[in-house]
């Protein structure tokens, strides 16, 4: 490993090859992690860094990618594709621009935006969305570890609202020739009726077909989220306290009005699963103080859950995290101010 690592850094090092010096540093520290570590005790020896933890989220997502791909056809491999390229050029791009190595977090957001996508959106709109998403949900604030909001989440609100037909389309369910537009969430709100839960944690039946292509497969999901915890590459407590909230505030409500959807249901529709492991979860985008991360999974559960009852869109999860996204600042400011408060002496 070592020579090959030599031989990479000496291709690297090769005048004509200086502008892409960002690129070889990207493949040196996902392929053999960084130099940089503590010699002993008490710090632990490892050669584990932030492209590695990417890595860690990649896999994690596995489950629900495969699943995406049987459901619905090889068109989701390309949506995949035409993200990565099209966010790669300009992660690319700005990081020869600005002389720096290219930010990692991209290979998470890459494969995120087209699993919250319909599955069968035109490539030419996926291609627009990962460009809007990272270049104004990211690069424009200065990149990774400067941005406000997720990025894959820009990318989707802003395809969205520019083009809400193709975002409303029908298209065909899993397993069937059936034509739906309407997810569980759409027909809870118009007819009354839930969703099989054995269906939602499966990603089969007829009703399942609509919404996100990687919200359909939730026990690939749960199992993902939960392997990132576990590993510790995310921490628990956003998770817990949103998805929480949402059964515990969507319990009382529902006692009080049944336009609003009970708990398991609200659990296992839509794309909170998803949206809770691994958007919520963004260290980027979400507080950094432990109190702060459990107002904002209580706060995110209790918007999911309004927006979900009483608002016209039948799904929240995007638009709360994206909320909770713009309070975070406000939230760490406040948590340490009440941590540290100030001298009167």
């Amino acid at each position: 490993m070592r020579k090959t690592q030599k031989l990479l850094h000496k291709v690297a090092d090769l005048k004509i090859f200086s502008p892409f010096k960002a690129v070889f540093e990207t493949i040196d520290g996902i392929v053999y992690g960084t130099p940089h570590v503590t010699p002993g005790a008490p710090h632990f020896l490892d050669h584990i860094e932030i492209k590695r933890f990417m890595i860690f989220a990649v896999a994690a997502l596995i489950p629900t990618t495969v699943a995406a791909v049987y459901f619905f056809g090889l068109h989701v491999l390309w949506m995949i594709i035409t993200s990565y390229v099209v966010g790669g050029i300009v992660e690319v791009s700005f990081a020869l621009i600005r002389k720096r190595e290219i930010e990692e977090g991209f290979l998470v957001t890459g494969l995120i935006f087209p699993l919250i996508l319909p599955p069968t959106l035109p490539l030419w709109a996926v291609a627009i969305g990962s460009f809007f998403g990272i270049m104004f949900g990211k690069e424009i604030f200065g990149g990774t570890g400067r941005n406000i909001f997720n990025p894959a989440l820009v990318g989707r609100l802003f395809i969205t609202m520019a083009f809400p037909e193709i975002m409303s389309a029908r298209w065909i369910a899993p397993f069937t020739d059936t034509l739906t537009s309407a997810t569980p969430l759409t027909v809870f709100n118009g007819e009354g009726t839930i969703t099989s839960l054995r269906e939602l944690l499966f990603g089969i039946g007829l009703q399942t077909g609509a919404g996100s292509m990687g919200e359909v497969f939730r026990i690939g999901i749960i199992a993902g989220g939960l392997f990132l915890i576990l590993a510790k590459v995310t921490d628990w407590k956003i998770p817990t306290f949103y998805l929480g909230s949402v059964a515990l505030f969507s319990w009382i409500l529902n006692m009080v009005s049944p336009q609003v959807a009970p708990p398991a249901f609200q659990l296992l529709s839509g794309g909170l699963l998803f949206g809770a492991f691994f958007m919520a979860t963004d260290p980027v985008t979400t507080p950094y103080t432990k109190m702060g991360k459990v107002i904002f999974g209580v706060g995110a559960g209790i918007l999911t859950v309004l927006i979900r009852g009483f608002a016209g869109y039948a799904e929240g999860v995007m638009f709360s995290i994206i909320l909770m996204n713009g309070m975070t600042p406000l939230i760490d400011h406040m948590v340490m101010e009440n941590k540290y408060r100030k001298s009167t002496i």
